[in-house]
């Protein structure tokens, strides 16, 4: 009998870091967007955008472009700190594709 054995070159990551938790409600919140600008975001960004604003009054939405966009761009040093100096209570992160 012929014994094969294959390696699994996907290995594995430790999260280290786990995502912020949920807000318990949107009610008076600050909401900001970062951006990849992939298919369709400037479609529906703004349609979530204006959603958000009509489902949760009292909501404020950041403008889409409030901060850089693009795959190059939202990853950096410098768009994290603009994000945190903005003083959102949580930012979607969409690329709508």
């Amino acid at each position: 009998m012929v014994k094969l054995e294959f390696h699994d070159p996907s290995g594995a990551l430790e999260v280290t870091q786990p995502f912020a938790p949920r807000l318990a409600s949107l009610e008076g919140k600050r909401i900001g967007f970062v951006s990849n600008e992939q298919w369709q975001a400037f479609r529906m960004l703004p349609m979530l955008k204006e959603l958000l604003e009509q489902d949760f009054p009292g909501i404020t939405v950041l403008p889409i472009d409030a901060y850089p966009q693009g795959n190059a761009l939202i990853g950096t040093e410098d768009t994290a700190a603009q994000v945190k100096k903005s003083g959102v209570d949580a930012v979607i992160v969409g690329n709508a594709a």
